[in-house]
């Protein structure tokens, strides 16, 4: 049995046209006339799909051609838009942009492919007019294999604006015009240095979304769009049934902490974790009974001083670790593991102080791509030699990277060059500035958690048992 929605893939000419604004306001405006409507984004980006999931009321998840393969890519989407009247998803950059000049990999334009859609084109039209029909002619040509759905011009200065471009556009047989949006500033999302701000830290209220939602109603052809959106056959993508709680995660789920990909989530539960989520900017003592924790990544150098001024959780987080409780955590939650983060005015804020180095924010990118993780030694992720995918984005750096602390991951980028050793590992602990996506490799969740159960299972032979405890290989790789 089948059932049969429509979608789109929403594209632009380049960065910063106006792809989230139209998808959000596109999302809203759907989904409040009753609409089922499931959101993905092109990429790896955390900020954007916080967005999405607050203006269509569904959990946005995250496509990756690089990630993810292109069958986990498919299956993903036919698993999610299934139930949904229409799926809609955001693409990354420019249309065409991927990874290099030479082919679409890694590109929004792969990924329609991929999925069979139809692309929205959104164009920035700014101090434009008959010109924006050649652009326009070749974006629709340059890939004979890609389906344009139509174009929206945003940015429109008049009424006669609009005219004008549409005049132009009628030399173009076949491209559709479902209307232009006027500038407005009070519409722009306000950005942090990891780009928009996220969904937690400037939650969108009703308020702007519908005003954005009215914009698109007002000025976009919507019920010509839907028409013109094909009707996909998705074959039933069961989600695995999930095992029976095996062990108790704690999930650190708060402003500071709320880049987790829904997958990774999802793949933890399905091999048995039942997750208890804590705030470490308002919980005082971790939730009782835990057998492992799992801290994502965020904005804890914006809340640096309210986490610490949270002494308690601070100190039961490095008595769990000193007692052998495993903890796995990412970009921020590595931060949070420091000795203590320096902000850029100079301040220094006292955080958990598992690891004994410091971190220090820059007014500078640090580091931003795609990594392939390689393990160079046992850990809670696998056996030396397991792989994962993932990427890194932030602004902060480790001051100094003392002797003596293990670096369990050897990181390869995308692009090639030098591999690097990072992946601090301390007791069961283990932190790296990389986000993985356990779609990459699922084993990866199965191993963590093993790793939780083999804690609990030598929990209940006393605590000598778990701070003795190494790492049970020939545990984590039995097969079920």
């Amino acid at each position: 049995m089948s059932q049969q929605t429509r979608g789109l893939v929403i594209g632009g000419t380049q960065s910063g046209v106006g792809k989230t604004t139209v998808t959000l306001g596109l999302l809203y405006a759907l989904a409040r006339r009753g609409l089922k409507v499931q959101p993905f984004k092109v990429g790896p980006d955390f900020i954007d799909p916080g967005h999405h999931s607050r203006a269509a009321g569904r959990v946005c998840r995250n496509l990756d051609g690089w990630m993810l393969s292109r069958e986990a890519n498919l299956a993903l989407f036919r698993r999610q838009a299934r139930g949904a009247d229409v799926a809609v998803v955001e693409g990354v950059m420019g249309l065409f942009d991927g990874y290099d000049g030479a082919s679409e990999a890694g590109s929004t334009a792969q990924m329609a492919k991929w999925l069979g859609l139809p692309v929205l084109l959104v164009v920035d039209a700014r101090a434009m007019a008959r010109s924006a029909a050649a652009l326009v002619h070749g974006f629709a040509s340059f890939d004979p294999d890609l389906s344009l759905a139509g174009v929206v011009f945003n940015r429109i200065g008049s009424a006669a604006h609009l005219e004008y471009l549409q005049q132009a556009l009628t030399s173009l047989p076949g491209v559709r015009c479902f209307g232009g949006l006027p500038r407005d500033g009070e519409l722009a999302i306000p950005e942090r240095h990891l780009g928009l701000a996220t969904a937690e830290d400037h939650p969108l209220d009703d308020s702007y979304l519908r005003r954005l939602a009215d914009r698109l109603e007002t000025h976009l052809d919507l019920e010509g769009l839907l028409e013109a959106l094909p009707r996909l056959t998705l074959p039933e993508e069961p989600a695995p049934a999930a095992a029976p709680p095996l062990v108790r995660l704690g999930v650190a789920r708060d402003q500071a902490f709320c880049f987790y990909y829904p997958e990774n989530l999802e793949l933890l539960v399905r091999f048995g974790a039942e997750l208890v989520f804590f705030s470490p900017l308002e919980d005082r003592e971790l939730p009782a009974g835990l057998d492992g924790i799992y801290l994502g990544g965020g904005y804890p150098e914006l809340y640096a001083e309210q986490l610490a001024a949270n002494a308690g959780l601070k100190q039961a987080l490095k008595a769990g670790a000193a007692e052998g409780l495993p903890i796995y955590a990412e970009c921020g939650g590595l931060m949070y593991l420091a000795r203590e983060i320096r902000d850029l005015e100079g301040r220094v804020h006292p955080m958990a102080g598992v690891f004994p180095f410091s971190v220090r924010m820059l007014p500078r990118l640090k580091a931003l791509g795609y990594r392939e993780v390689t393990l160079t030694a046992d850990s809670l992720l696998g056996p030396e030699g397991t792989t994962a995918r993932g990427h890194e984005f932030h602004y902060s750096e480790i001051v100094s990277e003392p002797d003596g602390v293990p670096r369990l991951y050897r990181l390869t980028p995308r692009r090639g060059g030098a591999a690097v050793n990072e992946g601090y590992g301390e007791h069961h602990v283990l932190a790296s500035y990389v986000h993985l996506h356990f779609g990459s490799n699922p084993e990866v969740a199965r191993h963590l958690v093993e790793t939780c159960r083999a804690y609990k299972e030598k929990l209940r032979e006393g605590p000598e048992a778990v701070v003795s405890c190494q790492l049970p290989v020939a545990l984590l790789t039995t097969d079920y």
